[in-house]
């Protein structure tokens, strides 16, 4: 225990680190304390949370066709009733997900309880948006060191769109699915390079290969499109580690027996209905048409403006320093950008659902990219004055966001 409680574990940065994940954690709850109306209870959000309380009673699977939804207060969305009563993009884990702190609720019944249950609704995702703002810290830490860390973190914390997402303030439930892809992508780098240790590796990483199952189930089970991350996964470990690709190959499979387990359990263990939920699937619902159109990237540019005004203003720059620097274009840079390309490619193909999960999955990696690219142009001569900008965009960026959420609520 002595050995746990380490300053390097418990020191001066993660103490900075916690005090940004409690402003993030506060400023959504200023934002559903200002925002949250009875009003916000729709029928998408209510159908999500009856589909799940139902399964965790025992009643039937979620997101599968059910006498009981005839009963229930909300009707399935269209896609869904055009597709012989099977969710299309989501298994029963992001129902159970979603329902989890609403158990034995079926609907919000009471006028004067509507704001607490639209509050309790939220908090799985609340949750999800702290989860993946201490994976990131921890992420970009360990590639960048402290300064790459906290520049990242901040501009996580203060990201409007992270916010959105993490309190469904007019967005879709995607944290989950942001998480497990960050967590999948990442642990699969990591499990790679312990590949080179002398130790049994298959044995000796069974709780990275626990976590990397999780990651892709969790992923896979938000957001049936993300099965895409199991080759990215394998590609990743397989270029890390060369020399052990056997090994490799073997710890992905194992990950992906764990993620196919978990998905099974969310659906009680029912192969029948789990069969059923995959045939109905929409795994890949790019339409090809839409690299074509001028709208589909003017929607996803329009995203990533969400994301925060620092970033708009570090990502070119980060780019055009990547292209024209030689010793930035290593691997800790290549990798987030090239999936953060891959997913803004992928949102726009994909102009409907589940495009806009494409788009805030692409962003944390964005984060990465320009974290790692600060950090590096930190340590050049140049260090005094790209230190007094990087700091003034995330001091600027920080309060131009409070400012926008303390008008909130008035109209």
């Amino acid at each position: 225990m002595g050995q746990f409680f380490t300053r390097e574990r418990f020191g001066h940065p993660q103490f900075l680190a916690g005090l940004l994940l409690l402003v993030f954690t506060g400023q959504c709850f200023w934002l559903l304390l200002r925002g949250t109306r009875p009003l916000d209870v729709n029928s998408s959000l209510l159908f999500r949370v009856q589909e799940g309380a139902r399964q965790w009673r025992g009643e039937g699977v979620a997101g599968t066709p059910s006498p009981e939804r005839l009963e229930a207060a909300a009707s399935p969305p269209p896609e869904i009733e055009q597709n012989q009563g099977y969710d299309p993009d989501h298994s029963p884990l992001w129902y159970l997900l979603a329902s989890l702190p609403l158990i034995d609720w079926q609907s919000p019944s009471q006028t004067n309880l509507l704001p607490y249950w639209a509050w309790m609704a939220r908090m799985p995702y609340i949750t999800f948006g702290i989860l993946l703002g201490a994976s990131l810290w921890y992420v970009v830490r360990r590639l960048y060191g402290n300064a790459g860390g906290y520049i990242g973190l901040t501009l996580y914390c203060f990201s409007p769109a992270i916010l959105r997402h993490s309190t469904l303030w007019f967005a879709e439930p995607e944290m989950g699915a942001v998480w497990g892809t960050f967590g999948a992508i990442f642990t699969a780098i990591a499990v790679a390079h312990t590949l080179y240790a002398p130790r049994e590796v298959i044995l000796w990483n069974w709780r990275r290969i626990l976590l990397l199952g999780l990651s892709l189930a969790l992923a896979v089970g938000c957001q049936f499109s993300l099965v895409i991350l199991v080759p990215i996964a394998l590609g990743f470990m397989l270029y890390v580690a060369p020399a052990r690709r056997w090994s490799a190959l073997g710890i992905w499979a194992a990950a992906c027996v764990v993620a196919a387990i978990l998905l099974l359990a969310a659906y009680a263990f029912h192969p029948e209905a789990s069969w059923q939920g995959i045939r109905h699937a929409h795994f890949f619902p790019a339409l090809w048409q839409a690299f074509a159109m001028l709208g589909a990237y003017r929607r996803v540019g329009n995203e990533l403006m969400q994301a925060g005004p620092s970033l708009i203003v570090m990502l070119p720059v980060a780019l055009i320093a990547f292209l024209s620097w030689r010793r930035a274009r290593y691997f800790g840079n290549s990798a987030p950008l090239l999936v953060a390309a891959l997913f803004l490619a992928m949102a726009v193909g994909t102009p409907h659902y589940p495009g806009a999960g494409f788009e805030i999955i692409a962003v944390p990696f964005l984060l990465v990219f320009v974290s790692g690219m600060a950090a590096d142009l930190l340590e050049t001569q140049q260090r005094t004055i790209v230190s007094a900008c990087i700091w003034g965009l995330l001091l600027a960026n920080a309060v131009w966001n409070l400012m926008e959420l303390a008008r909130v609520g008035r109209g």
